[in-house]
């Protein structure tokens, strides 16, 4: 081969091999190391370099240590007496927050106790204040990684109970499943048993079973914090409607005043919704005693995120549907960690706030550190939440509280660190159905502002069915008359761009080509002029199906432009013969006319397409309206002119 042609082709290809992305093969990972003093052992983690984020604060680990034994830490190196002599395995999760690699991975470490020397065992903290159940992730989830939560119950009876505990996952509200469950870990004899044990008669009465209403169906959207209940049926009939997944863990001997973890071990899907501010959910359902019907309930609310931040902005109004969100309050939650060498006593939360919500409508749901809302017109002696409004933004000021740093010396409870605000509001009278992007800045003390990601809310596009009917006009065609019906399907209420479809059905008459023929007529021996003129008469049924792209430019003018098929149905020709019979070679004197007439149909359909043009004026997104539109077919006889009427619903 030439030279030159091998210089040319190395030359063309460089640039495709050089701009394939290499992946990164290397696995993080980070050790469990410990040391052990009979049955007391000290665990620490071999952790590689954290990789700062430019402009971020400085990155650091989080750590959730799963003990072998039921019990749990989240401090940086537990130190943990066990009660009994065996072997137990020692699990680590390690969070990286603000830092731009992946979490590292780790292996169980088995620890052998043959001594015990030391008898300060430590139980399980009781979890009673939580009204006996409690549920908590080490993250929040990221697409296609590893999360872990943790399931804590007690049983706050005075007897022993034998009792139920569910974990419901995978909302259906979401096209795809976000989670897989890839391990229950149990300590306390837990049985797994299957989904469709949910309600079963050996553990509820028959009467009234499965009663689907809306109150029914209402309460998967009731429960955010424990709450103690008795109609069962209806929890699990609510939550088996909200959720595509559960896992059931059956309870036996669990004696008063004991609290027990479950620890599940999820993998986050690849399909899992990206958006990084929208609010998923699990569910707990404890049932203290299988014989009963009293039971507790609990949901883990978790923003989806794309890297573990603690300063971060969410929102449950990702996928809302608009024709019913006009007197619901949309909630946001602002999350924000000191991670300083000293304490903050001041932190502030300047939140962008997007035109369509009333700020007026404000409402504190929650925060921490909880304090009151900050007399108005008074300077803040105490502790307490200062909400200040602005044109476009609403502050959120803790005022003289204590909030630890992370790098604090003598803090290991990281969680004591972290801090949130949640918030919500309503629409305002007159909004669009547009998407909004808002989020925080957040300040501590006087330190330089951390911005947080954006929190979105989002519409459901959802369904409009429109009817509409009109004219036609045919520029081209004698006489035509042509008159249709139909309906059309668009998103609902669009505020700018959307697509729509139609199915028309139209009634098309028209006059084709006249013709006059003169004729001789000898055959009788008389002489006669057969003056022959044929009409012809045209009737179809017309199947138009438009599909366009349509602009509204405001709420009362929009503008469209599309394709168009129509297909003739059904084709009716009717040609009409009047016969002048003259005297003679000449027009002079009529004897006589005579009428007929030919029909024939065809039934084969006939295919038009063509481009279209269009304008509407009245209500643009929703009601009625007025349009005209210029169809502009292939064949050119066909092009046409059409006015209607349309309402959208």
């Amino acid at each position: 081969m030439n030279k030159s042609l091998i210089v040319f082709f190395i030359a063309i290809s460089f640039p495709f091999y050089a701009q394939v992305k290499v992946k990164d093969t290397i696995t993080r990972r980070a050790n469990i190391g410990y040391e052990q003093k009979a049955n007391t052992v000290t665990y620490k983690a071999e952790t590689p370099p954290l990789i700062p984020i430019a402009g971020a604060p400085k990155p650091s680990y989080s750590y959730l240590w799963e003990l072998g034994d039921g019990q749990y830490s989240k401090e940086a190196e537990p130190k943990h007496v066990y009660k009994n002599k065996g072997t137990y395995t020692a699990r680590l999760t390690v969070t990286n927050n603000y830092d731009n690699g992946k979490p590292p991975a780790t292996r169980p470490k088995k620890v052998v106790v043959n001594d015990i020397e030391d008898p300060n065992y430590k139980d399980i903290a009781s979890i009673a204040d939580q009204n006996g159940l409690s549920i908590f992730k080490n993250c929040d989830p990221i697409p296609d990684q590893e999360m872990q939560v943790v399931v804590s119950y007690a049983n706050l009876e005075n007897y022993v109970t034998n009792g139920k505990l569910y974990l419901f996952f995978n909302e259906k509200q979401f096209k795809n499943n976000n989670f897989e469950l890839q391990e229950v870990r149990p300590y306390a004899g837990e049985r797994s048993v299957k989904e469709n044990n949910i309600v079963s008669a050996d553990d509820f009465d028959n009467s009234n079973r499965y009663l689907a209403s809306t109150e029914t169906l209402a309460l998967s959207k009731k429960y955010l914090e424990t709450t103690d209940e008795t109609d069962l049926d209806s929890t699990l009939l609510a939550a088996k409607n909200s959720y595509a997944a559960v896992s059931i863990l059956e309870i036996d001997d669990h004696n008063p005043g004991e609290t027990r973890n479950v620890f599940y071990t999820f993998k986050t899907t690849p399909e899992m919704l990206k958006d990084t501010s929208a609010t998923i959910t699990m569910r707990s359902i404890y049932v203290p005693n299988r014989s009963f019907k009293n039971h507790k309930i609990k949901n883990l609310e978790m923003e989806i995120v794309t890297s573990h931040d603690p300063n971060k902005m969410g929102s449950n109004g990702s996928f809302m549907n608009y024709r019913l969100v006009r007197f619901k309050r949309v909630k946001f939650k602002t999350s924000f960690q000191n991670n300083g060498e000293g304490p903050a006593r001041k932190i502030q939360l300047e939140t962008d706030i997007p035109d369509m919500f009333d700020k007026t409508s404000l409402k504190i749901e929650s925060m921490y550190p909880e304090c009151p809302i900050c007399p108005k017109g008074e300077v803040a002696t105490t502790s307490c939440l200062d909400v200040i409004e602005r044109e476009t933004q609403i502050f959120f000021v803790f005022r003289n509280i204590y909030l630890p740093g992370s790098n604090q010396k003598n803090v290991k409870e990281i969680d004591s660190t972290k801090g949130f605000v949640k918030y919500s509001m309503k629409f305002n009278e007159d909004f669009h159905k547009i998407k909004t992007k808002s989020r925080t800045a957040i300040i501590f003390d006087k330190n330089e502002p951390i911005i947080t990601n954006y929190a979105t809310t989002r519409f459901t596009p959802g369904i409009s069915i429109g009817a509409k009917a009109g004219y036609n006009f045919y520029t081209n065609l004698d006489h035509s008359k042509s008159y249709f019906i139909g309906a059309t399907i668009s998103p609902f209420k669009s505020y700018r761009y959307y697509g729509q479809a139609e199915f028309l059905n139209s009634f098309t008459s028209y006059n084709g080509a006249s013709t006059v023929v003169d004729q001789i007529n000898q055959s009788t021996g008389v002489v006669n002029l057969n003056r022959i003129t044929t009409t012809v008469e045209n009737k179809n049924i017309n199947w138009e199906i438009p599909v366009l792209f349509r602009y509204n430019l405001s709420t009362y003018f929009g503008v469209g432009a599309g394709f168009q098929v129509n297909m003739n149905i059904s084709e009716e020709e009717t040609q009409n013969i009047k016969t002048e019979v003259y005297e003679g070679t000449t027009d002079k004197f009529l004897l006589r006319t005579e009428y007929s007439s030919i029909t024939t149909k065809n039934t084969s359909p006939e295919l038009k397409s063509g481009l279209l043009l269009d304008f509407t004026a009245g209500f643009a997104r929703i009601g009625p309206s007025l349009g005209a539109r210029y169809v502009f077919n292939f064949d050119n006889d066909f092009n046409y002119i059409q006015l209607y009427a349309i309402w959208k619903f």
